[in-house]
């Protein structure tokens, strides 16, 4: 399984994912330097290359092999509307843990996250319901949580 999402920027996309997901920019198979080079091995047609495709990782993979791999696909259309799906970060550790404690892990995995890109649309707090979250949003806009 692969999930494909749609940026301007695939470098910078890489980069934020794979620090907010814990993956690692999927390297270029086979040895080849990049993935265009592989692409050309492979005999893609130049003309279906477009000037800078492959010449940095597009694709995140999780490195424990669980996860799916993410390819950002760089498309000339900017975000027009609100994600259709989004991730939920989980990282407070779910209802069995104090809220408090999950407050402090939501927090510092939003700083983490803000230092690498990311801006916080608002949070989320019911204590009564023992929820609190972090609405967020990517370099390019796109919307997730952490919770």
């Amino acid at each position: 399984m692969q999930l494909t999402i749609d940026c301007a920027d695939p470098r910078r996309m890489v980069a934020f994912w794979a620090e907010a997901l814990g993956y690692v920019p999927e390297p270029a198979p086979d040895g080849h330097a990049t993935w265009r080079a592989y692409w050309e091995d492979m005999g893609v047609p130049a003309e279906e290359l477009p000037p800078g495709a492959g010449d940095i990782p597009e694709s995140i993979v999780d490195p424990t092999g669980r996860g799916p791999r993410v390819w950002f696909q760089r498309v000339p259309e900017a975000k027009a509307a609100k994600n259709r799906w989004h991730f939920d970060l989980k990282v407070g550790g779910g209802r069995a843990v104090p809220l408090e404690v999950r407050k402090e892990r939501v927090d510092a995995t939003v700083r983490r996250l803000v230092g690498a890109g990311a801006t916080v649309a608002r949070i989320r707090e019911e204590p009564d319901m023992g929820f609190y979250a972090a609405a967020m949003m990517d370099p390019e806009g796109n919307e997730f949580d952490v919770v």
